[in-house]
């Protein structure tokens, strides 16, 4: 599968073990695709240490998630045994195997760390599996202007890079960089209804780091 061993080592180590919801995909679904009855159902590609889960648990929908990660999604199964035949190990970029569709797909930085034909191929996926009208949420995709960008090494596309051994891509692989237009061309088969971008400058310590995100929203017409 296309998930990186580097995530996997991280997750056996302990690391990048986000628990708490993001606030800003909390911000996202709330605003543009809030649930509306308890047969509605989310699919979360890639949760990691399931940071979001007790938000969608609260908001009582049908929770469904993929991840590439045996020792995270084991994990899960202990923390959430209700979840058990809804958070499975797989690669999402190739297979969707949950039956039925969603009313709901977000991700969270989880499909920017594959190449630009993986996420084509998943994106193709995920509007199969979404019901007509129905959305998906973006957050915190990398942008083309943080200044990671123009360092690692390149990979398949002129969008991805590798072998970050410093900063906050340190030894996880894959990272995928977006601009507008790419973007653009990414999503060319769903309506985009929101994208914002997203840029911090830090000024203390004055190291020239440039952190740049986007979030969006889609629709499936």
């Amino acid at each position: 599968m296309s998930f990186s061993k580097e995530w996997e080592e991280r997750f056996k180590a302990n690391t990048h073990m986000s628990i708490w919801p993001w606030s800003k995909l909390v911000s996202y679904v709330t605003r543009y695709a809030l649930p509306d009855g308890p047969s509605f159902r989310v699919l979360e590609l890639g949760c990691g240490a399931g940071a979001n889960i007790p938000f969608f648990q609260k908001l009582g929908v049908q929770y469904f998630s993929i991840d590439g990660s045996p020792t995270v999604v084991t994990s899960l199964w202990k923390k959430f045994p209700q979840l058990k035949d809804n958070i499975i190990v797989g690669d999402y970029t190739k297979s969707i195997p949950f039956p039925g569709k969603f009313d709901l797909v977000v991700d969270r930085a989880s499909l920017s760390h594959n190449t630009t034909s993986s996420i084509t191929n998943c994106l193709a996926m995920v509007k199969a599996k979404l019901k007509l009208g129905r959305k998906y949420i973006g957050i915190d995709w990398f942008s083309t202007k943080h200044n990671d960008y123009q360092r690692g090494l390149p990979d398949e596309d002129i969008y991805t890079r590798r072998g970050y051994t410093k900063g906050p891509f340190a030894y996880i692989g894959r990272v995928h960089f977006s601009s507008k237009t790419h973007l653009e061309e990414l999503f060319c088969e769903m309506e985009i209804e929101v994208m914002e971008h997203k840029t911090i400058v830090r000024e203390i310590p004055a190291d020239n780091t440039v952190i740049a995100t986007w979030n969006l929203v889609t629709k499936r017409i």
